[in-house]
């Protein structure tokens, strides 16, 4: 930190994510944006929140209330691949009449040629991301990835479960995201968990909060997975609240499943809709900021090492917001800074 720095006033023009001045060699936090919603089935525009977090974290007041001083560690954004913009519209204009048709080709030649290329660009996705998650692992930094949808994550999911096999995914989610190619996309968003689990050994074991929307396939997915995913349904969560009970025995026990490393994965329709208006696919009930608050507070009592995040469906709506000022980016902004707040502490200990 540069002595000149003043956390206590506002963030100068040019400043970096939150206002801060850190340089990449610099910071213990890299923030790694994934501009890419090819395959979002619903409403578009998570590829837009990165820009839209960035200029939304300059208002974030950089002191914590739970976290203390995350800003200390220092906090870069890192620049955008150019690869990926030019995958993103690519992707995007072969994916939108397969989406349109719900995934049905019938036996189309042309579509079902467009639906390869968009898996392969979601495996060239994959592949950048993990390289630049790999890079910045291998310096010592904490990686955030910020999509984009709930696709972008994977590659650096990968290259984490490399580094720390046995690894830990904490989900917090509306949907389970165990569809198998939903719409026919391999790396489609309501697919990552599904890969995760069928393709990276190196995590160990799921748990998730949230969960409200679900098809039959993913139930029984779960079903089957034996006690390599542990799910803590809003259902679950609402009996206990609609009960007048303490909500902190059902958090701790599900935490408990988690080995000591955790990757912590927020899609931020895991919220109620309140707080996310624009999100892709968003749905009645979910986590309060608050019951959110809770389950990140009990993480860092646990003793377990947050070893990496992602911060996924950010979406400021189909006319973007470059300017920060909408809500979902204001809540996006103050999300990332609390969930890098978290996992710092839990490597500081």
């Amino acid at each position: 930190m540069t002595p000149e720095f003043d956390p206590n006033a506002a963030a100068l023009e040019g400043a970096g994510i939150f206002g801060l001045p850190h340089s990449a060699a610099e910071a213990a936090v890299h923030v790694l944006p994934v501009p890419f919603d090819a395959t979002t089935s619903y409403r578009k525009g998570a590829a837009l929140a990165p820009e839209a977090v960035l200029a939304a974290s300059r208002q974030v007041e950089l002191f914590d209330i739970m976290t203390g001083r995350p800003y200390e560690a220092g906090i870069h954004l890192l620049a955008s691949d150019p690869r990926l913009a030019a995958l993103q519209v690519e992707a995007a204009e072969l994916a939108a009449p397969i989406l349109a048709r719900g995934g049905e080709l019938g036996g189309d030649a042309q579509l079902t040629a467009d639906r390869r290329r968009v898996d392969a660009i979601g495996a060239e996705l994959n592949a950048i991301v993990g390289e630049r998650t790999a890079a910045s692992m291998a310096e010592g930094k904490l990686v955030a990835v910020l999509g984009g949808d709930h696709s972008t994550p994977f590659g650096a999911i990968e290259a984490c479960a490399v580094r720390h096999p046995g690894l830990g995914l904490l989900h917090v989610d509306a949907h389970a995201d165990l569809r198998s190619a939903y719409e026919g996309f391999t790396w489609s968003h309501a697919s990552i968990l599904h890969n995760v689990l069928e393709r990276l050994p190196g995590v160990a074991r799921v748990v998730q909060f949230g969960i409200r929307d679900l098809c039959e396939e993913e139930l029984g997915a779960l079903e089957s997975s034996g006690d390599r995913i542990r799910t803590v349904f809003d259902t679950d969560w609402m009996r206990v609240r609609h009960a007048g009970g303490d909500l902190r025995p059902l958090v701790r026990d599900a935490l408990d499943a988690l080995p000591d490393e955790v990757w912590v994965s927020f899609d931020v329709d895991g919220l109620e809709p309140a707080l996310c208006p624009n999100t892709g696919t968003p749905v009645p009930g979910g986590l309060t900021w608050h019951d959110a608050m809770l389950v990140l507070s009990e993480l860092m009592a646990s003793g377990r090492r947050v070893v990496g995040l992602d911060l996924s469906e950010v979406s400021p709506g189909p006319a973007g917001d470059p300017g920060g000022t909408g809500w979902d980016a204001i809540v996006g902004a103050r999300l990332l800074y609390r969930l890098i707040g978290v996992a710092l502490a839990t490597r500081a200990t």
